[in-house]
């Protein structure tokens, strides 16, 4: 391959009679063509706008090259097309597509912004710029499907998960976590999912430290997200979805003070195995007649030593058998205030 021209000449021998020379040399050329379609969801959701009027311009006007609505949307864009690293931010400056997302002309507009100003624009946010910009996000999602859903809801579920992002370097309040076993930040995020729809919408994400606890910051960020789907959403039942790592006595207090159904996986331990003992016998004589995996559902009631009274503990007595090893005790547990049979609930 020379002078960017592929040697390949018979791309379509089927379709067409002649040799086909396929050439990339033009200058304003971009492989990220599609993300348009980003900026036509983006404009009709207003998403972008809506987190750059959360943001306070400090900077010099007369010093001013690219406003901070081009910069968040240079940054987004870039982020959603595969460039996470602002490093990438040199290359792209002249690319077109990109040019057109942040708002600009994609041949006669002006270069978009390199590496170092992008990195003082994301060092330049504050604490309550950040958190303006979580209450932007989640009322654009819950207005977004109060609008297709006319206001009508019969029950909505919000799901929040922790999960671990890799860091690679000194960043600041990088730990190891020895759960993932890496050296990581802890963000939690929160989705949204609407009556029997199978589809999540990210509403909420907070960046925490590495080793923070899984249900750190979680009574603030359901708090924040109850009240806007309550006010979009009056007459929806809601349901709360959480891992085992948020099975805090602080978290279910709030959970059922604000009179909301849950759901909170919650980690085994001596009380709870005796409590499915009379049902994982069955599960194991099942599992040795079938030779496969076998689960039985049961249920009972739990008091934690730091719980507040008795709540109802759902669980799954599981053998698990795999091929060359030894059949192993499953049991996994959930606590509710939901009224449905186990089954139903865990499934």
């Amino acid at each position: 391959m020379g002078h960017d021209i592929t040697t390949e000449c018979l791309l379509f021998p089927d379709i067409f009679p002649k040799p086909v020379v396929a050439q990339f040399d033009q200058r304003q050329g971009s492989s990220d063509g599609g993300a348009l379609l980003l900026k036509a969801a983006d404009r009709r959701l207003g998403l972008t706008e809506a987190l750059a009027d959360c943001l306070v311009d400090q900077r010099q006007v007369g010093k001013i090259d690219h406003e901070l609505e081009e910069l968040l949307r240079q940054r987004i864009f870039g982020i959603a097309c595969g460039y996470a690293d602002a490093n990438d931010a040199a290359r792209l400056a002249e690319d077109p597509v990109h040019k057109m997302l942040a708002g600009r002309d994609p041949i006669e507009g002006n270069d978009l912004a390199s590496q170092p100003t992008l990195s003082r624009f994301e060092n330049a946010v504050d604490r309550k710029q950040l958190y303006r910009l979580g209450e932007a996000l989640a009322e654009c999602v819950i207005e977004r499907h109060r609008r297709r859903l006319h206001g009508r809801a019969r029950l909505i579920t919000i799901d929040l998960d922790p999960t671990d992002d890799p860091t690679h370097g000194a960043q600041q309040l990088t730990f190891f976590n020895s759960h993932y076993d890496t050296w990581c930040y802890l963000p939690v995020v929160g989705f949204l999912s609407f009556n029997d729809e199978p589809e999540q919408y990210l509403a909420t994400a907070v960046l925490r430290p590495g080793n923070a606890v899984a249900s750190a910051g979680a009574i603030g960020i359901l708090w924040r997200l109850l009240v806007r789907v309550w006010r979009a959403f009056p007459q929806a039942r809601v349901r709360v979805r959480l891992d085992g790592g948020f099975a805090d006595p602080q978290v279910l207090d709030f959970l059922e003070a604000m009179g909301v159904e849950y759901v909170v996986a919650m980690a085994k331990n001596a009380v709870l195995n005796r409590l499915a003992e009379p049902v994982m016998e069955p599960a194991r004589q099942w599992s040795e007649q079938s030779g496969q995996t076998e689960h039985v559902y049961g249920e009972g009631r739990y008091r934690a030593g730091s719980w507040s009274s008795e709540r109802r503990v759902i669980f799954k007595a599981e053998v698990v058998r795999q091929a060359g090893k030894e059949p192993k005790d499953n049991p996994r547990f959930v606590i509710t205030n939901l009224k449905q049979r186990p089954q139903w609930i865990y499934e």
